[in-house]
């Protein structure tokens, strides 16, 4: 079942894109604590009673506790940052995870799946380290008619449409629990048309008022999240963020 996808680039293109940008985006940063994020009440009591936890492609912006939980990410400044604030974490890609099978009772994986030239494959992946009865935390943009230039801009691969999500989920032995409508994209065109400007002719600047400025006030402003149970109503919906059980 292939999602819906934008094809313009090719994979090299796709890979070359998300290296450049998100080592780009690490090197500069500095590790925000999972609990200043509004994933925080969830991943709490899930990570109480799941001990067995691994996050994928977490960045510096890690949403499971950094104690008891296997980190994996492609870019060297962010593994290097997790490990000094003493997490467990290996350079490693989600189509390739260097874990066992059936390791993991708790995975998360935000905000990585759209990147992907084969997302087929990395979900195979999330499903075979997976434990049985084991819980994921996915989140992904929804909506293939929504395509701005900020998804060319940030790496993307696609988006998705919510019906065929479940039904690859399902396919993979996931069933969604809750939903909640996810993601700090900003709805102004214009001011992400002003970022991505400076972000392409002066990217050093442009991350450092991102991560100094912009990340602070975004974790400042952001709500909690309201959960619902299943998919829910996803119109209007730009991302979403899921609570799976492996079944």
């Amino acid at each position: 079942m292939p999602s819906l996808a934008l094809p313009q680039r090719t994979a090299a293109d796709l890979r070359r894109i998300n290296a450049d940008f998100y080592e780009s985006l690490w090197a500069g940063s500095r590790l925000v604590d999972p609990r200043r994020f509004n994933t925080w009440p969830m991943v709490r009591d899930l990570a109480m009673a799941l001990p067995r936890r691994l996050e994928v492609a977490p960045g510096l912006r890690p949403r499971l506790p950094l104690d008891g939980t296997y980190f994996v990410d492609l870019s060297p400044s962010a593994t290097k940052g997790l490990r000094a604030h003493g997490a467990s974490a290996m350079r490693g890609s989600l189509s390739a995870l260097p874990c066992p099978t059936a390791g993991f009772d708790l995975i998360c994986a935000l905000d990585i799946l759209e990147h992907l030239p084969d997302d087929e494959r990395a979900l195979q992946e999330l499903s075979r380290v997976a434990a049985p009865d084991a819980r994921m935390l996915l989140s992904v943009p929804l909506h293939p008619e929504a395509w701005t230039d900020f998804d060319d801009f940030v790496g993307h691969a696609r988006r998705y449409e919510p019906v065929m999500l479940v039904r690859r989920l399902a396919a993979h032995g996931w069933t969604i629990e809750q939903s909640a409508v996810y993601g700090m994209q900003a709805n102004s065109s214009r001011l992400l048309a002003i970022g991505q400007w400076y972000l392409t002719h002066h990217r050093e600047r442009a991350l450092w008022w991102y991560n100094h400025v912009l990340m602070p006030l975004g974790l400042r402003l952001q709500k909690p999240l309201q959960w619902r149970a299943g998919m829910g109503s996803t119109q209007g919906v730009d991302e979403v963020v899921l609570l799976c059980r492996r079944t």
